[in-house]
């Protein structure tokens, strides 16, 4: 298996992993910790709660399904969203890209399955700071799709590759130092 196969599996094992924690976590908050009903809650900390509500929506709310037709539409937009993710990820080489794919991928069949199987997207994570609510209750799904679109969007904007050095400057080799290779090229000419 090359290296980019290999981190290509990684990113899809990781995926499977987010999308396995997010049905773990919904179905406690579904099952066996009572919340069965919208706008149920849960004190755990000072600073965090579980409250129950449903996302008709997309993010922050956008775009709410009020008819059957827009449910199976924002199903369609998201599953094929979810699909360019996973071609995406099998081009990728680069494990950072990758694991960032990968949660991304990884939320989005989560919360799709939550649209197809209930009709919106069940949510409960909700951080405060006394009644200050920095963050809309959210899920793992939420989370992970936000935490991937930031890993991509910082190393598409700050991990740029190094463009060629010019004509008759040599690269070191990787892991060495630019003098280790100068001092190696002198000595085999």
């Amino acid at each position: 298996m090359t290296p980019a196969w290999r981190n290509r599996s990684i990113g899809l094992v990781f995926a499977a992993a987010i999308y396995a924690l997010d049905r773990s976590i919904k179905a406690l908050v579904d099952g066996p910790l009572g919340l069965r009903s919208e706008g149920a809650h849960l004190d755990l900390l000072p600073f965090f709660d579980l409250t129950r509500t449903h996302n008709f929506g997309v993010s922050l709310g956008m775009f709410t399904a009020t008819s059957p037709e827009m449910r199976w539409g924002l199903v369609a937009v998201t599953g094929l969203i979810a699909l360019v993710v996973f071609v995406w990820l099998l081009r990728e080489r680069l494990l950072p890209d990758i694991l960032g794919l990968g949660m991304i991928l990884g939320g989005a069949l989560g919360n799709i399955q939550d649209r197809v199987r209930m009709g919106f997207v069940l949510d409960y994570a909700d951080f405060h700071i006394g009644t200050f609510r920095p963050f809309l209750v959210f899920n793992v799904a939420d989370a992970a799709i936000t935490i991937g679109v930031l890993i991509i969007l910082a190393r598409a904007l700050f991990m740029r590759e190094k463009p060629p050095a010019p004509q008759g400057e040599t690269q070191p080799a990787q892991g060495q130092p630019m003098a280790d290779q100068t001092l190696e090229n002198s000595t085999n000419e």
